[in-house]
């Protein structure tokens, strides 16, 4: 019996030691890494590392961009700068010329009107000398006024002579843009508001009144009333 006994535990010993050979055997196993294979998961994923860094290779570089924006604005702002110059250039150009323009039509109207005088001036110098003469004559009062009827007549010559013609008054209906009524007579016989007499003579150039001409003018009582 104590033979048998003894077998029976050596059995187990074994068959305990085998068990534990085939579990250290099997964990070994599963420590082993395995090959990748064609077309396994770790294949895929060195694949999908590639596309990223293509992906990543083709997005631009934004450093660059703004750079080239910067370089561009700047340009923009030196043309832009030109052509500000430019124009405060032509400007200051323009308003000398206009300045000169100015001064040269001043001056010119300057001396137009001194040619203009000195025109007139000169055809009115004769008739100071023959006034002079008069003043220095010792002839009778009636050979005075005979000479001063002649300056006087030469005077209307040299006024015409510059377009400058008396305002007809006597006899004329009286015309407030031309007369100035310093009085008014009482008449019967004559026609209401005309002139019948002329105190000072009125002048105009042309179409322009220089000065009214002061006159009398008649007023009619009958012709009033109706």
């Amino acid at each position: 019996m104590t033979e048998n006994a003894t077998d029976a535990i050596n059995e187990m010993q074994k068959t305990e030691n085998q068990n534990v050979n085939d579990q250290s055997a099997g964990t070994g196993k599963l420590n082993d890494t395995p090959e990748p294979q064609p077309g396994s998961k770790d294949e895929g994923s060195h694949g999908t590392g590639a596309a990223s860094a293509a992906r990543t290779s083709e997005v631009p570089d934004v450093s660059a961009t703004a750079a080239e924006t910067t370089i561009g604005l700047r340009e923009e702002c030196d043309r832009l700068r030109v052509e500000r110059d430019g124009l405060f250039e032509r400007l200051a150009r323009l308003q000398a010329e206009f300045d000169n323009a100015r001064k040269r039509e001043q001056r010119e109207r300057t001396d137009y009107r001194a040619f203009a005088v000195a025109d007139a001036v000169e055809q009115f110098l004769p008739v100071l000398d023959n006034f002079k003469l008069a003043l220095s004559s010792n002839g009778t009062a009636e050979q005075l006024r005979t000479g001063v009827e002649l300056i006087a007549k030469q005077m209307d010559e040299v006024l015409r002579s510059l377009n400058v013609v008396p305002v007809e008054t006597v006899g004329q209906p009286f015309d407030p843009r031309v007369h100035e009524a310093l009085e008014s007579v009482e008449r019967t016989d004559l026609p209401d508001h005309q002139v019948i007499d002329e105190i000072r003579r009125g002048y105009r150039i042309k179409e322009r009144l220089l000065r009214p001409a002061l006159v009398r003018i008649s007023i009619n009582p009958h012709v009033s009333e109706a």
